[in-house]
């Protein structure tokens, strides 16, 4: 039996169901499910995404389709009543895309196909109306021609407007039947002289055109785009839904529009929508003429308006979802022309998941997944005003979200000094820890090198500021203070605008929203964290961050960088005394320095985590972050330290290394320099005995990093212990705390048995484990990385997305090795991968305790870790209660 390719709906012959998405794609299960459940739809077929996939894979229809089309035509003839290609009444169709995921805009459609000059006098004829019959004609050319034969439709746009001037009308429904006939023949003229072919006119050809071009579309620039940024796989293919067509245009009892059963911008249950008198779908769509809310329906077309409202509640109580409806009106009767699940702004996710919740529609589970984790940025940072009108500059990196509008300034300084008294975007080649007074100031980041995990990146992300990376385009000259890209000139002091959730450079001063975690915010979250067994961590390193991330549901400190700790004021000058000192005493003068520093930063992060972990990493700094750049600095640090410029200059130049970020630091430096793990494990025992003795609960652990051997473990433990000791015995106190290690290394990873042996926990540094099994630097990638996922080399950013198959294998290898030698190891990931939903859910897998991201990515953790429970809940024998996970999980924290 030869495969199906064809399926019909409507007229009470419907083949399909919503069931059928990935064979129908969304447009043609949600025809076939609307005119089973009694909705009216115009009667037409569709033709599946199997077809689509064969087509361009080999270039060519498979055997049996046309026959297939040719009798589903026959169908719809008989249907319809009515004749494709001739007749007194003739069939036309519509001709439009559908994936199995909804890809608005993003391929083609066709409407009016059939016509000709002979089928468009008929319809003049049957219709009693030859305007709208030579209206509809040339509309159908001049979409044919634009999505079929490439004559862009800008050029008929120009010949309708010199229409309309010769008349001396404005409007498209000003032009009588005479000027719109005149109007085609001008149309069919430009296609002749654009193409060197005439218009065709033989409805077959221009059926089978169409197809070929809608199945093209799946292929075009902007849907490979559009896929590629909503994680949509290439593979699937559109399928083509040809339909009967109705018409909107038929006289001012008839009209088209769209609408949501629910406003997609706040979530509130009322019809929401446009609509327009005496028009076709693309005038909607296009802005032509000024459509009425869909309020005004109903003084319009009272009855239809009244369809339209029980066919939406009915819509939406058989899909138990909010749904998104294209419609016509054709001399009052109204056809529903598609349905979908609505696209909505998180606000709008949240407060619908919760009140059908309310309303018995569905369960808290469903509530929780029909939320997605990404869609929650929306709600802790600042947005563009959607209704705002933007000049983008540059598209780049979108490294941390939200967004922020402020005068260009080119210096930290600068940033430093004006930023208290009005907002600034800091613009950088790229930033280092010395950029950061002018980055805690900025009102955001915005730099020309750098990937999603680039200095710049991390730490906007971290103190939750908006920061575009990476915007290769702009040439910036600092000497003149300016910036250039799109053929504009920014000078310092002028207004740009980031969108860091799209990594759009925009010029001028755009407005913002500014959007409020509501009651209903709430709710979920606590629905969310029901379900999830992964706990949240938080990455932070001021009680301020700690604070901001306990607000926002974090369950203890995953990672705190005592090396962030020194970016601000003079403590940066200590930190560079005690790598550059020459003896052990120089040393132990700025280590002195460093330690009350150490001690009361450690003070403030144990308060705000209080009864919570804190996981704080040693001193892990690549060097050439800390040392002085350039003769300024160097004479700078000399005149501070009271040392000799030239001897400084020589000192900074011995520290000197050819790839710093895999040099002489983490553990290598503790172990070069046992003062400086011996220093900080002081400060830390220190304050934690000092809150402790306020009635804080404090719960420290000491992470080592960058370990590639057991041995490099043991001494640095042995020195954390002998600090602890020393500190309880002085102080007579004690405080519960761990010692473990980041595992960043691939060596690390492999021999994590014996690593093991020597540590109370591991926490995955997912970035350093990522650039170190790939062989990347994080901030040189963005300059390549971005063609490799385009062309399909890589499916991600894999400092974005984790790498399952190379880096992700490392995990699940130290994470078996390492309890198989401690069975009740602590595991966790600190890297900027805690936060990323998709690799939440590997972690999920993997039955790793925790995942810790920046304080603002911390909701969306939690909701990744929920709907990655929820994922393999069917495959569990059953479910523990929420309270007996939430106590297991706190015991074992």
């Amino acid at each position: 039996m030869a495969d199906r390719y064809v399926y019909f709906f409507g007229a009470g012959e419907t083949e399909g169901s919503r069931d059928m998405k990935d064979l129908l794609g969304g447009k043609g299960a949600g025809l076939a499910e609307m005119a089973r459940i009694g909705v009216p739809v115009p009667p037409g077929f569709t033709i599946t995404t199997q077809v689509c996939r064969l087509y361009l894979r080999g270039g060519r229809y498979p055997d049996g389709l046309r026959e297939q089309v040719d009798a589903a035509l026959a169908r719809l003839e008989r249907a319809t009543g009515k004749q494709f290609g001739g007749g007194e009444a003739p069939l036309l169709v519509s001709v439009r895309s559908g994936a199995a995921f909804s890809m608005p805009g993003m391929m083609d459609t066709i409407l009016n196909l059939g016509l000709n000059d002979r089928t468009a006098q008929a319809l003049a004829q049957a219709s009693g109306d030859p305007r709208f019959a030579f209206d509809s004609y040339r509309r159908f050319i001049q979409m044919y021609a634009d999505v079929v034969l490439g004559v862009h439709a800008d050029q008929f746009e120009r010949l309708l407007e010199d229409a309309k001037q010769r008349r001396g009308v404005t409007l498209d429904t000003e032009l009588s039947a005479d000027d719109l006939r005149a109007l085609v023949a001008d149309f069919k003229a430009l296609v002749k002289t654009r193409t060197g072919e005439d218009f065709p006119e033989e409805p077959q050809d221009q059926l089978w055109g169409a197809i070929h071009a809608v199945f093209g579309s799946w292929d075009t620039p902007r849907a490979k785009a559009y896929r590629r940024i909503n994680n949509i796989s290439d593979d699937l293919g559109t399928a083509v839904n040809i339909c009967s067509m109705v018409f909107g245009n038929m006289g001012d009892d008839s009209g088209t529009g769209v609408a949501f059963t629910r406003d997609p911008s706040t979530g509130e249950p009322r019809l929401y929508g446009e609509f327009l008198v005496n028009a076709q779908g693309e005038d909607v769509v296009a802005g032509i003429r000024d459509p009425l809310h869909i309020d005004g329906m109903e003084q319009a077309l009272p009855s239809s308006f009244h369809e339209l409202v029980q066919a939406a509640r009915l819509l939406e109580d058989h899909y138990r979802d909010a749904q998104d409806l294209e419609f016509t009106v054709e001399k009052g009767r109204l056809y529903l022309l598609q349905t979908r699940n609505a696209k909505r702004t998180g606000r709008a996710a949240v407060r619908m998941a919760v009140e059908m919740v309310d309303e018995g529609r569905i369960t808290p589970e469903e509530a929780v997944l029909r939320v997605q984790p990404e869609q929650l940025d929306q709600l802790l940072h600042p947005m563009i005003d959607p209704g705002a009108h933007v000049q983008v500059l540059s598209t780049a990196l979108p490294a941390s979200p939200g967004a922020a509008s402020g005068r260009v300034v080119f210096n930290p300084d600068e940033a430093a000094e004006r930023g208290p008294h009005e907002p600034v975007i800091l613009v950088r080649r790229e930033t280092s820890p010395e950029d950061f007074h002018g980055m805690v100031v900025s009102q955001g980041i915005l730099t020309c090198r750098g990937g999603m995990t680039s200095h710049a990146a991390v730490v906007a992300r971290g103190m939750g500021k908006c920061c575009v990376a990476g915007a290769g385009d702009i040439v910036m000259d600092e000497a003149r203070r300016t910036f250039s890209a799109a053929g504009v000139t920014v000078r310092e002091g002028d207004w740009i605008t980031l969108d860091g959730s799209t990594g759009r450079v925009i010029l001028g001063k755009v407005p913002t929203v500014e959007p409020e975690p509501t009651p209903d915010f709430q709710r979920l979250m606590e629905w969310a964290d029901g379900f999830r067994r992964l706990r949240v961590r938080t990455n932070a390193d001021t009680p301020r961050d700690s604070e901001v991330a306990r607000r926002f549901g974090a369950e203890g400190i995953g990672l705190c960088r005592t090396e962030h700790m020194f970016f601000e004021g003079d403590r940066i000058d200590a930190v560079r005394e005690m790598i550059l000192a020459e003896t052990g005493a120089q040393r132990a003068i700025a280590v002195a320095k460093l330690l009350p520093m150490q001690r009361a930063d450690f003070e403030g992060i144990f308060r705000a985590m209080d009864g919570l972990p804190v996981t704080i990493r040693l001193l892990d700094p690549p060097l050439h972050e800390f040392l002085p750049h350039g003769p300024a600095e160097i004479r700078d640090l000399a005149r501070k330290l009271g040392q000799d410029p030239i001897r400084l200059r020589e000192q900074v130049e011995r520290h000197h290394e050819a790839n710093p970020m895999l040099g002489h630091r983490g553990c290598r430096l503790g172990i070069s320099f046992p003062d400086i793990t011996w220093m900080q494990a002081q400060a830390i025992f220190e304050a934690a005995v000092n809150v402790q003795a306020e009635g804080v609960t404090v719960c420290p652990e000491i992470m080592i990093p960058l370990v590639a051997t057991a041995e490099e473990l043991a001494r640095q433990r042995k020195i954390v212990d002998e600090v602890a000791a020393e500190v309880f015995f002085q102080c007579d106190a004690h405080v519960n705390y761990l010692v473990g290690t980041m595992i960043e290394l691939p060596r690390a990873a492999l021999t994590a048995d014996r690593i093991a042996e020597h540590a109370q926990f591991f926490s995955f540094g997912t970035n350093d484990l990522t650039q170190t099994t790939f062989g990347l630097s994080r901030d040189d990638a963005g300059r390549f990385l971005p063609e490799y996922v385009a062309s399909g080399i890589l499916p991600d950013d894999p400092f974005q997305t984790l790498d399952v198959d190379g880096v992700g294998r490392l995990v699940e290898t130290a994470s078996r090795l390492g309890r198989g030698v401690v069975p009740d190891l602590k595991l966790g990931v600190c890297g900027e991968h805690g936060g990323d939903p998709r690799s939440v859910a590997f972690f999920h897998r993997v039955g790793l305790n925790y995942v810790s991201c920046s304080p603002y990515r911390v909701p969306v953790a939690r909701l990744a870790a929920a709907h990655a429970a929820l994922a393999d809940r069917k495959t569990e024998p059953e479910a523990a209660p929420a309270v007996e996970r939430e106590a297991e999980a706190l015991a074992a924290d």
